[in-house]
């Protein structure tokens, strides 16, 4: 496998539906605040006083119920793209969509279910959702009840879903990133939604435990950003809720830290200093992790294979060794290889058909776990 370059995310402002009587109309997003209470999330979201959600993280849905033949989804996002499913069926695609309203009308007069889902990243900015309105004659339902099961992703451009539509390693010439990604197909994702759980999907592209892809923006690091609900706000607290417990937490860092040789300049002298800074600063995440979601989360530490270098695999074990020699059993492995993966993504990621085959490995590997849920 080759190494990973440094994401460059592209802001192409288009609007694409793929379903028969669908239509978009300008709307301040305020419009919905009413609404609000009547849709579900798992994401991690900030409210404002408006009653609208702000948010940065990739893969952040938004659920609700409605009786009648249409819907609207108050949007206020030119950075962003995202899919819409009526009914578990994906009706269209919204890229960029700007300030708006996008209504899904010539329904059945029924009941029916709609999901808005963030395809895309956007550490630079931030998404606004301003709730769910019903077309005239119909209402909104209260929202889906959380899900009993959670699940908790935390990584970098593999857990993001950097690029996965692709289907060609350079995609300079079919949209570039952001029209190639889509979060709700890559691994984590799709495990969850097997499982029927509700899912965090908390990736930053190029981001590593202590260093960023080839030793890039030195002074921060995937940890810099983990606490924030807005990425793009230096100093932002997301607020966890009281119900967002995950009984997993599947953690992915050290491509970016390891894939890439050291550079002159670098703050380690040598690979060994490297490894021992990652280590340490491993130790500390997982503390920070088992003091939030207490002694009963599974902490899943994940590594991958690297072109020229075992050194990821090998210090990942190394990691959950000791803290199950500490005493805490509940923090174990999992390593997949590239074995049928084509890296058909984006700047040599996985593509979609790869990331079916490591949802497929995660399933197993969850499988093995002594889950009550």
């Amino acid at each position: 496998m080759r190494t990973l370059p440094t994401p460059r995310l592209s802001r192409r402002t288009l609007m694409t539906g793929v379903a028969a009587g669908l239509a978009a109309a300008v709307a301040p997003p305020a419009l919905a605040a009413t609404a609000l209470a009547r849709f579900h999330t798992a994401g991690r979201v900030e409210r404002d006083p408006d009653g609208s959600v702000r948010y940065s993280w990739p893969g952040v849905y938004f659920e609700g119920r409605f009786r009648g033949t249409g819907v609207g989804i108050v949007l206020d996002d030119a950075g962003n793209d995202y899919d819409v499913s009526i009914d578990g069926r994906t009706t269209a695609t919204l890229v960029t969509p700007g300030t708006t309203t996008y209504w899904t009308r010539g329904l059945t007069d029924a009941v029916h279910s709609v999901r808005l889902v963030k395809r895309t990243e956007s550490p630079w900015a931030s998404g606004r959702f301003g709730g769910f309105v019903a077309a005239p004659g119909g209402a909104i339902l209260p929202g889906p009840r959380p899900r009993r099961r959670q699940i908790e992703f935390i990584g970098d451009s593999y857990t993001a879903g950097y690029g996965n539509l692709s289907g060609t390693r350079d995609c300079s010439g079919n949209g570039g990133v952001n029209r190639n990604s889509d979060a709700d197909l890559a691994f984590g994702a799709l495990t969850a939604r097997r499982l029927d759980a509700d899912y965090q999907l908390n990736a930053f592209s190029g981001r590593g435990m202590v260093r960023n892809y080839n030793g890039s923006s030195p002074g921060t690091d995937f940890r810099t950003y983990y606490d924030r609900a807005l990425l793009n706000v230096e100093g932002d607290v997301w607020h966890r809720p009281a119900g967002w417990r995950p009984q997993v937490v599947v953690i992915g860092l050290g491509i970016n830290d390891f894939s890439t040789p050291l550079n002159p300049g670098e703050r380690w002298s040598t690979a060994a200093e490297l490894v021992a800074d990652y280590e340490t600063a491993y130790h500390g995440f997982l503390d920070t992790l088992r003091a939030r979601y207490g002694p009963g989360t599974f902490l899943v530490v994940s590594a991958t294979g690297l072109a020229d270098t075992t050194v990821f695999a090998e210090t990942t074990r190394r990691i959950v060794r000791t803290r199950n020699e500490r005493g805490d059993d509940r923090v174990r492995h999992w390593y997949y290889d590239g074995a049928g993966l084509d890296h058909l993504g984006c700047d040599w990621h996985p593509s979609v058909h790869d990331h079916r085959i490591i949802s497929g490995l995660l399933d197993d590997r969850l499988a093995a776990l002594p889950l009550r849920w």
